[in-house]
């Protein structure tokens, strides 16, 4: 079943890829990539005030409409994606995406609710690494460890926004730079991302950035995923297939720091290379899933994650070039951050799947490096694409 379903998939976006340029493999042009030419179809992104900081800098958010009637939101504060809105198998819209109706919900207490993450995704170890015999102290921010880029990460400032059309669908690019030490880290950083999407019902994220110092760079998207429609109940019924034979051990379910050991899921509640309920195991699993996967990938865009929802019919594939992908199941959510709508978001609420490198690789020789060197560029694609069943 694993086969079939991976092969089945991976000609289907051979199809897509084959054409995210304008000229397709059999060498005629695509129907998008001419009606480009020909002043193309019109942007279906929308821009409006979401509110103000206090300092009074205007927090813009981009609504994108594709083809097929599926809606994303995008604000510039932290590059947020705010919601997105997709087709039960009834055709009936949801928003699958965790978060707040308005920006003050952003600005409290949340746990990265549709966040681009950076400097670094997910957690180094003692707030500290070494680089080229220089020891860089970072700021504490999970127990005695680094989490998601520090106290002010790339998930709380402002970043430059202007739509693009690539053909394929609506997008936004936004941009950021990170100064030479911001949070501790080394370097002037230009980031930008660009978020489309594609009339093939994807939602598409692609990371670029440089520098002008050798620095680690580690960047995701932090979205809270509940295919029956955000704060609709847990997630514990939705069915999960990962591409991924092992995980990186870690040290505890409390601190979650790599051991620098890979280690097999065969036997495991960990083992999702065929179809599992996500909430079939996770009592055996302390504290939940919380925990990086190791993809069979190779450093092309590829399969990491096909996920059904069998009440709604929505179905999610995630596809990345990216090494890992980090499990997490809403673990600590508990009831007091209240979301859209009013509904207060509570356990195993949501799902996220950040595909990234690897946890607190700059402490790792042994892990893929994520450092940065001047003259480089650091890119990444992760696709979610969205279908019912």
């Amino acid at each position: 079943m694993r086969m079939s379903l991976r092969k089945k998939a991976l000609t289907a976006f051979a199809v897509v890829l084959a054409c995210l340029v304008p000229a397709c493999k059999n060498g005629t042009e695509s129907p998008r990539a001419t009606a480009a030419k020909e002043g193309g179809p019109t942007m279906a992104v929308r821009k409006e005030l979401f509110g103000r900081l206090a300092d009074g800098t205007a927090v813009d958010i981009y609504t994108l409409a594709n083809k097929a009637g599926l809606e994303a939101r995008v604000m510039t504060y932290g590059a947020i994606l705010v919601s997105l809105k997709t087709p039960d198998r009834k055709g009936v819209l949801a928003d699958v995406n965790l978060g707040f109706d308005d920006l003050a919900g952003y600005l409290g207490t949340h746990p990265y609710f549709g966040a681009i993450i950076g400097r670094y995704g997910n957690r180094i170890a003692q707030a500290r690494f070494t680089l080229d015999g220089v020891e860089y102290r970072l700021a504490a921010n999970n127990n005695a460890n680094t989490l998601h880029g520090g106290i002010k990460g790339f998930d709380k400032v402002v970043w430059t926004a202007e739509p693009v059309e690539s053909g394929r669908g609506p997008g936004l690019k936004l941009s950021y730079l990170s100064r030479d030490m911001e949070e501790g880290y080394p370097g002037n950083l230009a980031v930008t991302v660009v978020y489309t999407l594609t009339d093939a019902n994807e939602l598409e994220i692609r990371y670029e950035a440089t520098t002008d110092k050798a620095t680690p760079v580690n960047l995701t998207n932090h979205a809270y995923w509940n295919l029956k429609g955000e704060g609709r109940g847990d997630i514990l019924g939705h069915v999960l297939q990962l591409e991924a034979d092992a995980v990186t051990a870690v040290d505890s379910a409390v601190n979650l720091i790599p051991t620098g050991e890979i280690t097999p899921v065969a036997g495991t509640p960990f083992d999702f290379t065929t179809p599992h309920a996500i909430g079939e195991r996770i009592a055996r699993v302390e504290g939940g899933y919380d925990h990086n996967f190791v993809l069979r990938g190779s450093g092309t865009p590829a399969l990491a994650a096909h996920v059904e929802e069998p009440e709604s019919g929505r179905v999610m594939e995630v596809w990345t070039d990216q090494p890992g992908i980090q499990l997490y199941t809403g673990n600590f959510l508990d009831g007091t951050v209240v979301g859209k709508g009013g509904k207060p978001y509570q356990k195993h609420y949501a799902f996220c799947l950040e595909t990234q490198h690897f946890p607190d690789s700059p402490n790792h020789p042994n892990f893929p490096s994520t450092i940065l060197e001047p003259g480089q560029t650091f890119r990444s694609v992760t696709v979610h694409k969205f279908s019912t069943k």
